[in-house]
């Protein structure tokens, strides 16, 4: 694991952000663009022309791409039937069953306090506002190779919290048109009835649009791969959307008191996740970095992970990850490492130091992690906040997913003829002084000398 000393180095190289461009895609994904649309497109291009078609055509295009990208049989009805759910769940491990639930509790726990705790409707003198939930929703769920149940929970579950009343599931689905009982499984727990087959932007695009089969949506949430992505951007305006997600990311700042071992566990986690992830330990003291470096270097010469023997198949995306986008950083003192995860704001910042308390209300991030016993990977199943998080930057500016997603704020205006005597004439001077008359006649009506 590469080790760079000094800020200035580490904003040149570890913690160089570039500009969010659409990448260049893999080979394999180039074939297939070929293929279905006989022609080199870029990945703005391809979502452009599935946005079209899906918008034009329906469920025949869904269909039709869900063949031709996926390779999902096309004689099968978009929604899942009920009773098919019912089949396969029943199947489903009855401890993972159980391990489910309880992520379900600790994340509707967590959710109801945050409502508890948002904006609320309410009027005073005449101003205020009222808050409703957001009355249908799409919840896109990624995954075929990989499989998140986890995500189903941690999308459906604050929105449910919030009130909505309509939740549909669009989700990638296997050749013969199954989709994973884990799957399955968590929509059942979270009581979402309705999922569809439909992955990518065809998925994406129905929920936007409406077809015959999959409803119109107010908003769209889930991550997904650049493509998801895009769309995403695209459609913002037409249709609600929860932010733009990229690649994972984990940053740890670690002092000299820290375990070297708990520390390269989260960053062996936080890289596991692909190839484009980001795992990046920012330390004051060289020696922990050295012991990390080490524990995860030995991690990816024998393909297992610390204390254990078996393989470890995610191995070659972490060391990819690692090799391309993360490190250790040493710097003078746990103050600057605190500063410059602040600056790069990841997803995930997890506090290995002495008194993390001291830091908590000074960092931008997604979700911070405070003390060594906060892992970061609880996080993303059952501590209970959702782990849909901003990236790339953007905990800046933005928030993890949560209730205030899923509830609209219309504003009240309810005063009398005695405030309108008081604030009115500053409405009308103002205006008159920007050219608009008839916005000040409006007010002048009102006013008590006014003689119509």
């Amino acid at each position: 694991m590469r080790i760079v000393k000094g800020t200035d180095e580490a904003l040149r190289t570890i913690l160089r952000r570039t500009p969010s461009e659409e990448p260049e895609l893999p080979p394999a994904v180039r074939e297939t663009v070929r293929r279905v649309f006989g022609a080199e497109l870029d990945a703005g291009a391809v979502v452009d022309r599935i946005l079209r078609d899906v918008r034009n055509e329906g469920d025949a295009a869904v269909r039709r791409y869900n063949e031709e990208i996926d390779g999902v049989r096309s004689d099968l009805p978009l929604e899942v039937p009920a009773d098919e759910i019912d089949e396969v769940v029943r199947d489903v491990d009855p401890a993972l069953i159980r391990a489910l639930h309880v992520a379900a509790e600790r994340i509707a726990d967590y959710h109801e306090l945050q409502l508890k705790n948002a904006a609320r409707s309410f009027e005073k003198n005449g101003l205020g506002q009222i808050v409703r939930p957001i009355e249908r929703v799409g919840l896109y769920t990624p995954g075929n190779k990989v499989i998140y149940p986890s995500t189903v929970l941690m999308t459906a579950i604050p929105a449910r919290v919030a009130g909505v009343s309509e939740l549909a599931i669009v989700t990638p689905a296997n050749e013969d048109g199954s989709v994973h009982p884990l799957k399955l499984a968590a929509a059942r727990i979270v009581g979402v009835s309705r999922v569809f087959r439909a992955g990518g932007v065809q998925g994406i695009a129905a929920l936007a649009y409406g077809t015959e089969s999959i409803p119109k949506v107010d908003k769209i949430c889930g991550p997904g791969g650049i493509f998801v992505t895009i769309a995403k951007k695209r459609l913002f305006g037409e249709v609600g959307i929860d932010g733009i997600f990229g690649p994972s990311e984990t940053l740890v700042v670690a002092d000299a008191e820290a375990n070297p071992r708990l520390v390269a566990a989260d960053m062996l986690a936080g890289a596991e996740h692909d190839e484009l992830a980001t795992a990046i330990l920012l330390t004051d003291n060289e020696e922990l970095a050295r012991s990390v470096g080490s524990i995860v270097d030995a991690a990816f010469s024998s393909g297992t992970l610390p204390g254990k023997t078996d393989a470890w198949t995610r191995a070659e995306a972490a060391r990819t990850s690692l090799e391309a986008r993360g490190g250790a950083i040493v710097v003078s003192s746990v103050e600057e490492a605190v500063r410059l995860a602040s600056d790069f704001a990841p997803e995930h910042l997890c506090l290995h130091v002495h008194e993390a308390d001291m830091y908590l209300f000074d960092v931008n991030a997604g979700c911070v992690f405070a003390n060594e016993a906060s892992v970061e990977s609880v996080g993303d199943y059952t501590a209970g906040p959702s782990h849909v998080m901003p990236t790339g930057g953007s905990a800046r500016f933005s928030s993890a997913l949560g209730v205030h997603d899923f509830l609209k704020v219309t504003s009240l205006v309810r005063i009398d003829k005695k405030t309108v005597k008081k604030v009115g004439p500053a409405g009308v001077a103002i205006g008159y002084a920007e050219g608009l008359q008839a916005h000040a006649r409006a007010i002048e009506t009102r006013l008590p000398e006014e003689r119509l």
